[in-house]
């Protein structure tokens, strides 16, 4: 069975990129628009990774992050945080958090799926 990639990010123009970069590797491709929807995506739709996008309105996917981690059911998925944001200081919030890799925008699909790969445990990808 082909692992399912939950894609949070508000900007439309991400996902399709992402989704295209994806749908290409043969993983099924889920979205979520917003904090609220990928936490709701988290408990319903079982993804075996997320790629979050920080900045967002509403809620943002810090802390997103930070509920999926401190709940026992969804607290060992992989999340991998895909950001604009690039300061130390921003990488290592994610870390703290609990996100298990950060992919700053932009990024190249080799990128992603080398990201995608370490943390699914798949070791060196050819993308």
């Amino acid at each position: 069975m082909n692992e399912r990639i939950l894609v949070v990010d508000d900007n439309p123009d991400s996902v399709t990129i992402m989704r295209t970069i994806l749908e290409n590797k043969k993983y099924e491709v889920i979205v979520a628009g917003s904090g609220a929807e990928a936490l709701a995506q988290v408990q319903n739709g079982h993804p075996d990774l997320v790629l979050l996008d920080i900045m967002m309105p509403e809620m943002s996917g810090l802390e997103v992050l930070q509920q999926i981690k401190e709940n026992a059911q969804t607290g060992r998925l992989p999340v991998i945080l895909v950001t604009a944001k690039t300061h130390d200081e921003d990488v290592l919030s994610g870390y703290q958090y609990g996100a298990d890799y950060y992919i700053t925008k932009p990024f190249t699909a080799k990128q992603l799926l080398y990201g995608i790969d370490l943390v699914l445990g798949k070791g060196e990808s050819v993308a």
